[in-house]
């Protein structure tokens, strides 16, 4: 199935009114079955789906290296993945998805969690350090290769990066999808993550600090806005989140020791001392 599809739609261009084929982006249903029972059915494009799988699994916590998969298959046409575990454990898919309170890896303030989130999420150990000439720079590729969002307008993308450019690249119609195919593209052909970040084009919410959380990465840098109790999350989680990253602007809503501002006195902005003594 292609990731996008086209139709005839009537275009009004002021008084102008005329049939014209548009691209969309397509949509399609994956259930997955976890040793013969349903674990979740996740609505995706129809891109890079065994990805797709391998990352949700791993983000639910019955996942940690490919070694724990004893085979995966993509049925396409019926919208279904069959996954044997290596080790399956015993699944109780009511308290995979039940919310509890708890401290967020015994440290900071007590949040809503799902419980696979407190098993999953990790506090970040991250020696990546940009300036803010490299974060404009990684945003400027990130959009030139977001191929499918300029087709369509109707995708997300996630990106691990280096200051030296892309590594990995996924899109996808939801913004979780597309760091779950990340994931577990990730999983196929890991490298080392402490010193990468992501490029990512949704909003920041609680839910998708934790997914960073649980790859493992401790940067994450968005054209969008972060909510409040994602600020709380990336704060206790040790993650710098940078929102807003639009053209020489950027916000550096927490641990901004990451991000590396040159002095500017006349500028009027802080250096990477300042922001430490005010820490």
């Amino acid at each position: 199935m292609e990731p996008l599809a086209r139709r005839n739609v009537l275009k009004l261009r002021g008084d102008r009114v005329e049939w014209i084929e548009d691209v969309v982006a397509a949509e399609m249903p994956l259930t997955v079955m976890v040793g013969g029972e349903e674990l979740a059915t996740i609505l995706c494009s129809p891109i890079d789906l065994e990805d797709l799988v391998l990352g949700f699994l791993a983000s639910e916590g019955l996942v940690r290296t490919m070694k724990d998969v004893r085979s995966i298959s993509i049925d396409e046409a019926r919208g279904v993945s069959y996954v044997e575990l290596a080790h399956p454990p015993a699944l109780d898919f009511r308290a995979l998805h039940r919310r509890t309170y708890g401290s967020c890896c015994g440290r900071g303030r007590a949040q809503f969690y799902f419980q696979s989130d407190l098993k999953t999420a990790k506090y970040a150990v991250s020696e990546v350090v940009l300036t803010a000439d490299d974060v404009q720079a990684i945003m400027r590729v990130f959009r030139q290769r977001s191929m499918l969002f300029k087709q369509t307008g109707g995708v997300h993308n996630a990106a691990l990066v280096t200051k030296e450019g892309i590594l990995l690249m996924r899109s996808d119609i939801g913004r979780h999808n597309a760091l779950d195919k990340l994931y577990g593209a990730w999983l196929k052909q890991p490298f080392a993550l402490s010193d990468k970040a992501i490029a990512f084009s949704g909003r920041l919410s609680s839910e998708v600090v934790l997914k960073v959380a649980k790859i493992g990465v401790g940067l994450i840098i968005s054209k969008s806005a972060p909510t409040a109790l994602g600020l709380s999350l990336a704060e206790a989680l040790n993650i710098t989140v940078v929102g807003f990253a639009r053209g020489e602007e950027m916000n550096v809503y927490t641990h901004p020791e990451r991000i590396f501002l040159p002095e500017r006195p006349s500028a009027g902005r802080s250096s990477q001392l300042e922001i430490e003594r005010q820490r």
